[in-house]
């Protein structure tokens, strides 16, 4: 007998409330935010997704330097419509408006709880629409998927993956339809909301569902035409579904194309302690796959095998499916093809909730068919003792991981045997259920935050810093008729979205390749290799690329790396060209190894005297001229440096292959012309050497400056993806935009046909015509008008589809089947 829609709704809303109570009752235990003091804002949660939402509550608020697809505040102007589509395009997103500014860390942690709780509910609901069986276990797995391993412990931090968690269950549940041949166009438009909420698990999401609709016809074995024909309706429904999610989807695949390709190392399997560990609850270990889906849905799958009440063949699909998925995740191919062929930075086992979903359906179709007798609970007890003894070589076995499996062992595996006992009982042992799976997964997420928090570097809420940053640049704001940078000393990798701005820096995974090369040459930081570019304190880059104000803050408090110097915010001026300058047609040489004399080529103007250094222990010395301002350029050197008698500290952050520093401003040269700086390393770094020192000749910077303003641009206006401008009459040369030459960018000179913009060492670059004044730059991301024309494709057989099924339903009178009554009994 079917189950009915209202019992699937009780469940569903049920293991959507029991999963948001055991969300926060971890985080109060853990004192974890908004709870406790504890920061949730670790790794790149602080540094990318709550800045990524704090831009799209200014764009919701219309507060935004840009529209959708381009944001001015990151990286000197980029793309926005991948970083849009990669972290903030899912539906759940938009809730952050309805929250204060400066509770953005409160939206997103709602929106993280409200995202698991949703996977839970959906979950719940598809394991009733599988197959009847038990309400209670059906809100227990849901909630136990909801709360698997890698959504507590990658997910709940990566908050966009939380979205192929949701989509997972919902995509078996269209492949439930495809099955009965029903709701077709609902399943087209389920497809496409998947893949727009975050594309990257959704493709993982739709790989999984895949698999499950394969089992599923190997189960049903319907006749070869109807297995065709579901097959075939599912192609249709996954080519239309993604071709309607085309547009955001294509400009991610372009945007990734061009960007900076890292520094990153290969997929390296986990051992088999390991990833057993990870089935356990409340161990933890970065980089292993989180697989833990709670004692009793794991008991219950272990279970399956020798569950005698199941038919062999629903036994041993769903154990095959889970071997498979298994040995995919360890193999190189198949994992790199888990993660659409890209090796990912940082996790390896993204795809682990795919497994875990496979885990709970498999406890799943254990329990609907009646709960396992004492022989199959005995040898998956001692299958799982097996486990936990070759587990126990683990680091991630911490002293209290086995005694707690023990306990909440004995605790399900004696619920299970009061409920094999009768009715009577029943009762009483789903509640002992209940509270071990609540138990347990609660000790395992506190357990998880607090050990997470440990590993990663961490960010403070927003607070009286941020605070007194947004309103430093707040009162320095003139865009576009310059740049405001936020500052050196930054709080996250993403500033500019955090407290207002237009500067140098930007993390994102699609961090273009010419702003990286561009920065780096010109002795610019970055962190995450080569992803998360810095700030670069420095008056020469600053007259290039028009940053007018600049704040300087003390280091983070929250951060230890650095002490504070007692200092507050303050703001500095310049004058700078405008946004848009003129230079001299010719030959233009490519980037030196001294980035002092790159940024002379991007300037146009000798500024700079690199003397020769001598490095005596921790003192550099050299000479220069007397008033010159000193700069050192220590790309791989960790700790401080100080011109002697100056008040200017250089800060330093390197690590090989992942931080690199930026040249640090010193100060001014005495009157002697002697230059000695005082270094002080945090640990064993490569010093600097020949090259590091150079020192600025400040007259001749102004100089600079002021031939390129009296040359430059009279008018410039910023728009979305449209920059204006216009010159002074008879203007030769090229017109440069100070912002980076990254695909897409278009111009035209007065009346004259668009074309794609040149390049003057990585900015945008024109060729005048001196008949006209009129400058005209637009932005179409790669990729857009692909997406729009397959869109428009796929709505439009969205549409004949949804015409063909109105026509069937005019035509018939009986209701279709559901697939367990289409085909063979045994599912």
């Amino acid at each position: 007998m079917e189950t009915t829609a209202r019992t699937r709704r009780a469940a569903s809303g049920l293991a959507a409330l029991v999963t948001l109570a055991v969300f926060c009752a971890a985080d109060a235990i853990a004192r974890s935010f908004p709870f406790g003091p504890r920061t949730r804002a670790v790794n790149d949660l602080g540094n990318q997704y709550l800045p990524y939402h704090a831009h799209l509550w200014d764009l919701l608020h219309g507060r935004a330097d840009g529209g959708l697809l381009m944001n001015w505040q990151s990286g000197f102007g980029a793309s926005f419509l991948p970083d849009f589509a990669t972290y903030v395009s899912s539906p759940f997103a938009l809730l952050v408006g309805v929250f204060p500014r400066d509770e953005i860390d409160l939206a997103v942690y709602v929106v993280t709880a409200l995202k698991t709780a949703s996977a839970a509910a959906a979950m719940s609901w598809l394991l009733l629409t599988l197959r009847p069986g038990p309400r209670w276990a059906a809100v227990l797995l849901g909630t136990s998927y909801a709360l698997c391993g890698w959504s507590l412990a990658d997910a709940s931090y990566n908050l966009m993956w939380l979205d192929g968690l949701i989509a997972l269950p919902m995509l078996c549940l269209v492949g439930e339809w495809l099955l009965a041949g029903r709701r077709r166009v609902v399943g087209v438009l389920l497809v496409a909301l998947a893949w727009m909420a975050n594309f990257y698990t959704a493709y993982m999401a739709t790989l999984g569902a895949a698999l499950v609709l394969a089992v599923r016809l190997v189960l049903l074995a319907p006749p070869r035409r109807e297995t065709l024909a579901v097959l075939g309706r599912a192609a249709l429904t996954a080519a239309l579904g993604i071709g309607l999610a085309a547009p955001l989807v294509t400009v991610v695949y372009f945007g990734s194309e061009h960007a900076s390709p890292g520094h990153f190392s290969g997929f390296v399997p986990s051992g088999a302690p390991d990833v057993l560990a990870r089935l356990m609850p409340t161990t933890y270990g970065f980089g292993t796959p989180g697989l833990y889906v709670g004692t009793t849905a794991l008991l219950l799958a272990l279970a399956l095998p020798w569950h005698r009440a199941v038919p062999a063949r629903v036994r041993w699909a769903w154990c095959a499916l889970v071997v498979v998925m298994f040995a995919s995740m360890q193999w190189g191919p198949t994992q790199l093809a888990w993660h659409g062929f890209t090796t990912p930075q940082g996790s390896g086992y993204r795809e682990a909730f795919v497994l875990c979903a496979f885990l709970v359906l498999a406890a799943w179709y254990g329990v609907s068919y009646g709960l396992p007798d004492v022989r199959a609970l005995g040898v998956a007890a001692g299958v799982l003792v097996g486990m936990a003894a070759v587990a126990s070589g683990s680091r991630l076995v911490r002293p209290f991981v086995l005694p707690v499996l023990a306990v909440v062992a004995v605790g399900v595996l004696g619920a299970l045997l009061l409920l094999l006992k009768g009715k009577g009982r029943a009762g009483l042992a789903v509640a002992l259920l209940v509270a071990v799976q609540l138990g347990e997964v609660t000790g395992t997420s506190a357990v998880t935050t607090r050990l997470r928090l440990a590993h990663f570097d961490n960010y403070a809420p927003w607070g009286d810093r941020q605070r007194a940053q947004a309103d430093a640049v707040a009162s320095a704001d003139g865009w576009p008729a310059f740049r405001t940078d936020p500052g050196r000393e930054q709080t996250v990798g993403n500033d500019p979205l955090i407290v207002g701005g237009q500067g140098a820096q930007y993390y994102s995974s699609h961090t273009s390749d010419v702003l990286y090369r561009t920065l780096t040459a010109l002795g610019d930081g970055w962190t995450s290799g080569g992803r998360s570019l810095q700030s670069l304190d420095n008056a020469v880059t600053d007259t290039v690329f028009s940053v007018g104000a600049r704040v300087h803050s003390p280091p983070d408090p929250h951060q230890d790396w650095f002490p504070q110097d007692g200092t507050g915010e303050t703001v500095t001026r310049q004058d700078v060209p405008p946004l848009v300058t003129v230079r001299p047609a010719g030959p233009r040489p490519g980037w030196g190894p001294s980035p002092y004399r790159n940024q002379e080529l991007l300037l146009g103007t000798r500024v700079y005297t690199i003397p020769r250094t001598t490095l005596r222990g921790t003192s550099l010395t050299a000479r220069c001229p007397a008033g010159s301002e000193a700069y050192l350029y220590a790309p791989l050197f960790a700790g401080t440096a100080r011109l002697e008698g100056g008040t200017l500290i250089g800060r330093f952050r390197a690590d090989a292959h992942k931080k690199i520093a930026a040249m640090a401003r010193l100060g001014q040269v005495p009157a002697s012309g002697q230059v000695r700086v005082a270094l002080v390393p945090k640990r064993a770094v490569r010093m600097p050497g020949q090259g590091s020192v150079g020192c600025l000749d400040t007259g001749r910077l102004r100089a600079a400056a002021d031939r390129l303003r009296a040359t430059g641009a009279t008018k410039v206006t910023v728009s979305d993806g449209t920059i204006r401008a216009e010159l002074p009459k008879g203007s030769r040369g090229l017109a440069v935009v100070a912002a980076p030459r990254i695909a897409g960018w278009r111009c035209a000179i007065g009346d004259a046909p668009a074309v794609p913009a040149q390049q003057f060492h990585g900015l945008i670059a024109v060729p005048l015509n001196p008949t006209s004044t009129a400058l005209t730059c637009t932005f179409h991301p790669p990729g857009l008008r692909l997406g729009l024309g397959v869109g428009g494709l796929a709505l439009a057989g969205t549409l004949l589809l949804a015409a063909w099924q109105a026509l069937r339903r005019r035509t018939r009178t009986t209701v279709p089947a559901s697939s367990s009554e289409r085909f063979a009994p045994v599912s």
